[in-house]
């Protein structure tokens, strides 16, 4: 995986052009959830289930964001912009008080996805939506919590058996992300102190080999 410092500083210094190009999945994520939070009502109340560094809050400007997590996953993150500090399985809100519920790539670290989703929808308002994000064939990450991986199939059964009605569900990547995601993390050694220009450089080639036809 890519080094926590290593998303701050690429934040700060790359132009957005080239964090699309570094990852496109999170920057995927980012404009999906964008429109999202536009087709919100006004002023909605919206829970981040698994929030860890809040960094979608900003996302949700003119509405009413929560953010929960139970700050078990990554060690080196910031988890002080949190709202509430608790457990998915049983999520400290009452029933049917937000308007939304947004989740991205948190359902594979919990024990009980099902139950999980479960709570989600008790939380949930009865006209109120969910954003959910799930990996498919992502590598192991945050060990030791990390135990489950979904195909589409899978999280539609869990969704309709917690209660939700599924409006769509898109799959996105395909080989040439997951080969280039994969490339770039085992560049690892080179993520830190005067290493950093050569994994950049490197992380550009693999990304330009498994991104261009041919």
């Amino acid at each position: 995986m890519f080094d926590a410092r290593l998303r701050r500083v690429v934040k700060r210094v790359l132009p957005n052009f080239l964090q699309r190009m570094l990852y496109p999945f999170e920057a995927l994520v980012f404009e999906r959830l964008s429109r999202f939070a536009a087709e919100l009502p006004e002023n909605s109340l919206v829970l981040d289930a698994g929030a860890g560094e809040c960094q979608y809050e900003s996302l949700f400007a003119g509405h009413r964001y929560v953010g929960l997590d139970s700050t078990v996953g990554d060690a080196s993150w910031d988890y002080s912009r949190l709202d509430v500090i608790g457990d998915l399985e049983s999520i400290p809100l009452s029933t049917s008080l937000v308007d939304a519920v947004i989740s991205v790539v948190v359902l594979e670290h919990t024990r009980e996805p099902k139950r999980v989703v479960a709570e989600m929808a008790r939380v949930t308002a009865q006209q109120g939506k969910l954003f959910l994000v799930v990996p498919d064939q992502w590598e192991v990450h945050q060990i030791p919590n990390d135990f489950f991986r979904f195909t589409r199939y899978g999280v539609e059964y869990i969704l309709r058996e917690s209660g939700f009605r599924v409006i769509a569900i898109e799959a996105v990547g395909g080989f040439g992300w997951l080969m280039s995601r994969r490339s770039i993390n085992a560049l690892t050694f080179f993520q830190g102190g005067l290493k950093w220009p050569i994994f950049f450089l490197l992380a550009a080639r693999l990304h330009l080999r498994w991104r261009t036809p041919g």
